[in-house]
């Protein structure tokens, strides 16, 4: 056995030791050794190849949201490296762990001009931890280094942080018989890590006590579900309003709290004086709305999240913690039924207003489709949101259910990779998965369509709204009449993209339904990928997000 394939033989299994169940490859010459290792193992683990390092590093964050658990993605050296960047960054910035493996050049090819040779060690900066594997040579000793590095790597992504092994390969890079490895390469008897770790955990009695008063406002964005369940159930005794971001909502409603349909629409300044509170508590990390920052300006703010990077842009927190438990009720106001009631009321009138302002709409319209897709939903499904408009809409105008989990890249909140975290959330979690998300998100993850004949292929429904452009902007600043003339060309980008016939050179069915009946018929679930599209008109879109808002504001 030659060194690269004795080391990269050994890393593969001590990540199955480390319970690393899932492993994306991109096919690569300098990764070889791992290749060949990962296909022997293959029964050991979940193997999943892909040709596109981007959609790969997408697949493998959306493996890790749905298991809970880190999962590998493991490519060859080079631009293959910086393709995973962006799932890199989403992965720090969600608190998601991720290992990257990346095969590397020997030192002595560094600075020579030797091909698809790069300084990668490090190359993720402050957004990965960096591991750093010597080369392999023919000699004793080096069966606990490279399984010690390997339960370091998975220890730090436990954590939630994106790990890479940087791991250096010399020639020969495919396996070679006949030379005797001068000791023995086994793992510890019976399975177990080379070394194992224990997470420290803060005593209750180390937190600092604060109080909070009967009239506060609870906001839930994304983040541990644990945490949000534990938090709302304080919300749900102490009698405050939830408002929660998609992402947070099943926790929040699981939790017991009586959390807000439209969010956002309630929240439109100026707020009644009926529904001022007196302090906000923020779960997570909420991102969607800019009523939640409005409101994070207008009283004190107590933030609740563990991330390095607290929720606070504005710099108003006075107090954050990691954790809101029942503990924390002494610490709080008795409830005051009147602070409930005003914004259930308030809730009640918009709802209203909203429904009939849609059922008077003609269809379809973005907000339209969001409602009818949660709506249709079968019990115990996953959704996935993409970014821009589509988790709006959700916010916007959509029921919150407890018995659907739904996912979004929210850390950097990009249109890049939705596709493949939705299909690697679906695959993870072996439950009938949906997707919503717009024309260009879906378009700029097309190779995520990319699945070979021998991998797993996930039962997911994409929902794509095709408004041939960027609808978000029409919702922003730069959409506003003044900024017309220069609005389709830099903004809107019009593509007139035939995703019917791009989904035919991928070989995934698709569906264009007309009627809100033909939605829910291509709704109900069935196996494989498949994509539904929908065609809006963007023009509608400025004027009816804003008579929504109006007609919320006016009703609450």
């Amino acid at each position: 056995m030659n060194p690269s394939t004795a080391m990269a033989t050994v890393i593969v299994d001590e990540l199955i030791r480390n319970d690393v169940r899932h492993v994306v490859l991109c096919p690569g010459s300098r990764n070889a050794p791992l290749s060949f290792a990962l296909y022997e193992a293959r029964e050991r683990l979940r193997l999943h190849v892909r040709v596109d390092e981007r959609a790969a590093g997408f697949l493998a964050l959306g493996l890790a949201r749905a298991t809970g658990r880190p999962a590998a993605v493991v490519c060859t050296s080079g631009t293959a490296v910086a393709n995973l960047h962006p799932a890199v960054l989403e992965a720090h910035h969600s608190g998601v762990g991720l290992l990257l493996i990346t095969a590397d050049r020997p030192p002595e090819l560094h600075g020579t001009g030797a091909n698809q040779t790069i300084d990668q060690r490090g190359v993720f900066g402050s957004a990965a931890v960096a591991v750093d594997f010597p080369v392999a040579e023919h000699r004793a000793g080096l069966n606990p280094v490279w399984r010690g590095l390997v339960c370091r790597g998975v220890a730090r992504a436990e954590t939630g942080r994106p790990v890479q092994l940087d791991v250096p390969f010399r020639e020969p890079l495919v396996p070679t018989f006949g030379d005797d490895w001068p000791d023995a390469l086994d793992g510890r008897p019976g399975g177990a890590r080379w070394t194992t770790w224990s997470a420290q955990r803060t005593p209750p009695g180390n937190r600092v006590d604060f109080d909070l008063p009967a009239r506060a406002l609870m906001v839930v964005g994304s983040g541990d579900p644990v945490r949000a369940r534990a938090a709302a159930a304080v919300a749900a005794k102490a009698g405050w309003p939830v408002i929660a971001e998609p992402v947070g909502s099943a926790a929040a409603v699981s939790g017991g709290a009586r959390v807000l349909r439209g969010g956002p629409l309630l929240l439109a300044a100026p707020l009644p004086s009926a529904l001022r509170p007196e302090a906000v508590v923020v779960v997570g990390r909420p991102t969607l709305s800019r009523g939640v920052r409005g409101l994070m300006d207008s009283a004190p703010v107590i933030g609740i999240g563990d991330h390095p990077q607290w929720t606070d842009p504005q710099y108003v927190a006075e107090h954050v913690r990691s954790w809101l438990d029942d503990d924390d009720l002494p610490h709080i106001a008795p409830a005051d039924p009147a602070w409930l009631a005003a914004w259930v009321e308030a809730e009640t009138a918009a709802a209203t207003a909203v429904d009939k302002l849609l059922g008077e709409q003609p269809w379809p319209t973005g907000p339209q489709v969001a409602r009818t897709v949660v709506e249709a939903l079968p019990s115990g499904a996953t959704l996935f949101l993409g970014s821009s408009t589509p988790i709006r809409d959700v916010d916007l105008v959509a029921d919150h259910r407890a018995d659907v989990e739904v996912h979004a890249n929210r850390g950097v909140a990009g249109i890049d990779g939705n596709l493949s975290t939705a299909i690697g959330v679906a695959i993870g979690t072996g439950r009938p998965g949906y997707a919503l998300m717009g024309d260009l998100t879906f378009l700029h993850d097309t190779n995520g369509l990319l699945i070979g004949p021998g991998d797993d292929r996930p039962d997911l429904a994409v929902v794509v709204v095709n408004d041939d452009g960027g609808g978000i902007f029409s919702l922003l600043e730069q959409g506003a009449a003044e900024h017309k003339a220069s609005f389709e060309r830099v903004f809107g980008t019009p593509h007139g993209v035939d995703i019917r016939s791009l989904c035919t050179a991928h070989g995934v069915p698709h569906t264009a339904p007309r009627t809100p009946a033909e939605l829910l018929a291509a709704l109900e679930p069935a196996p494989g990928l498949r994509v539904i599209e929908i065609h809006t008109d963007r023009a509608t879109l400025r004027d009816l997000h804003a008579r929504l808002r109006a007609a919320a504001a006016e009703a609450r």
